[in-house]
């Protein structure tokens, strides 16, 4: 599969600042590219220059075939860029908005208006077309904002942490959208400081720290960094948590951790100790709350990677 997203060797430095620091960043066609990094990482400089906002010191990039420095016209008309805070006219109605953004790309008004219509419905906000969105609700404005980026047909979309702000029921309409925007043929970058939002929506995830890229993999292959995986295990009776914790210890080789109330982890070399653990419960007559086999989390990773937690938002370069 192609690679519409291409990125070697990106460099920019702000004064004494380094953005970036040689970052290569690549997504296959209609795939979602996360992109990890904490607080001033270089995540919102790197999305600005493959979105031509920005000149690289040096490096290079390329979006669908373009060039982002010698083709950059090209490569604008074939983006989406939906950055952290809503762009919309806070003044213009919902229609007015997206009307005017599509007779900015030379659309006629009678197309601008079909496209207005057909986007609003899409992002269900029919019913507010006629209000301006200074009366819109959080989550509504970022949907009219994705609105917005879509008004052009993109191919290639950048959502730089768009989901920032919202409350967790909008963040999952948002999150929706952004499959639907794949299902359609889309390609998306996103990044995010969610690590829960990565897991649940890319395809491959690069993490950022200090201007590089530190790490890129699947999901799961990011999870696998810190050691593999972990058998948790819940008795319906508690007082039997001792006779669990020896039976966790002979299979996974290792001392057993409380994990949460009445509950006990241990790591275990892979899916195969998951048999045991259930063959020995049972010849034990030991019944459960919970058995559960799983990776460790985003976040233990990315604590691994960077040494840091993520923060609420990156800092503006």
């Amino acid at each position: 599969m192609t690679n519409i997203i291409e990125a070697e060797g990106l460099t920019k430095r702000f004064g004494k600042t380094q953005a970036l620091a040689g970052v290569n960043l690549s997504a296959k066609a209609g795939t979602v590219l996360g992109v990890l990094g904490p607080n001033g990482a270089g995540k919102t400089t790197a999305v600005r220059v493959l979105a031509t906002l920005l000149r690289a010191d040096s490096g290079r990039a390329t979006i669908a075939g373009y060039d982002v420095v010698k083709d950059a016209h090209k490569v604008r008309q074939t983006i989406g860029l939906t950055g952290q805070y809503a762009s919309v006219d806070e003044d213009l109605t919902g229609t007015q908005n997206l009307v005017l953004i599509g007779q900015l790309l030379n659309l006629t008004t009678r197309d601008a208006r079909a496209r207005a219509a057909e986007l609003l419905e899409w992002f269900d906000l029919s019913d507010a077309a006629g209000r301006t969105a200074k009366t819109f609700s959080g989550g509504m404005r970022r949907r009219l904002d994705l609105a917005a980026s879509l008004v052009g047909r993109p191919s290639v979309i950048f959502l730089d942490e768009p989901t920032t702000g919202l409350d967790p029921a909008k963040r999952e309409e948002m999150w929706e959208v952004v499959r639907r925007l794949v299902t359609d043929g889309s390609t998306v970058l996103l990044t995010t400081q969610y690590l829960e939002e990565a897991d649940a929506l890319a395809d491959e995830i690069s993490v950022i720290d200090r201007g590089k890229v530190i790490a890129h993999d699947t999901p799961d292959g990011l999870k696998r960094v810190i050691g593999g995986q972990r058998i948790e295990v819940q008795p319906t009776d508690i007082t039997r948590l001792d006779e669990v914790n020896s039976i966790l210890a002979r299979v996974g080789g290792a001392t057993p951790v409380v994990s949460g109330r009445n509950r006990l982890s241990v790591p275990v070399p892979g899916e195969e100790s998951l048999p045991a653990v259930v063959s020995q419960l049972g010849a034990a007559g030991i019944s459960v709350t919970e058995l559960s086999l799983h990776l460790p989390s985003l976040d233990e990773v990315f604590m691994t990677l960077t040494g840091k937690a993520t923060s609420a938002e990156e800092t503006a370069a």
